[in-house]
């Protein structure tokens, strides 16, 4: 368990407490957070906000991890796959909780998981023949713009709230957009691997 590794499980503890912390039933436990009044019309419960910055962190993580892996050659087979895992953890459940709360459209978390379980199957196939399929950029762009859009969504897509401007939404139709086309590329790219028989 090498400092990579602890930084990319600690990764998978900061999703935990943000999942437990939106999905904590506080109004039938008789709980209440605190809620915020902005611009006296938008009403904010602070449980998005603080899981907004655990959010920021935990995406912080997610470079910090691999740069320190790749930098003094710590890259390992469990490495990378405890990364995927906390990686889907993080964006796929807080994905799920945000459609569910109606703060986004569960197209978005559809299209997402959709995408990833494609991908990683065509990962796994080309794994199993000896093959590494490495991220291409339209991937690593639908990334940031899911990784923004996620982040405005929990923060009530302030302060562009304030200008009627749904830059959150925008963001994540783009990573959905993204996402069809970087899955597309994934399969052209290895399609010859996918269809090869084995020896």
């Amino acid at each position: 368990m090498n400092l990579p590794n602890k930084i990319t499980m600690s990764r998978i503890f900061l999703s935990l407490i943000i999942i437990a912390l939106l999905l904590f039933p506080f109004d039938a436990t008789g709980l209440e957070l605190p809620k915020l009044l902005v611009n006296k019309s938008i009403v904010i419960d602070i449980k998005y906000l603080i899981a907004g910055v655990l959010f920021i962190i935990a995406s912080l993580t997610d470079f910090v991890d691999g740069y320190l892996a790749r930098k003094h050659n710590l890259v390992t087979d469990f490495g990378k796959m405890i990364d995927a895992i906390a990686d889907k953890i993080l964006v796929n459940s807080v994905l799920i909780i945000l459609a569910t709360s109606g703060f986004i459209s569960p197209i978005i978390p559809v299209v997402i998981i959709v995408r990833d379980s494609i991908v990683n199957s065509i990962k796994m196939i080309a794994g199993s023949k000896g093959q590494v399929v490495a991220a291409i950029k339209m991937g690593k762009l639908k990334t940031a713009c899911l990784m923004t859009g996620i982040t405005l969504s929990l923060f009530y897509n302030l302060p562009f709230e304030l200008l009627n401007l749904r830059v959150s939404d925008v963001l994540l139709i783009i990573a959905s957009v993204l996402s069809i086309i970087s899955a597309v590329q994934y399969y052209n790219m290895n399609k010859k691997l996918i269809f090869e028989e084995g020896k």
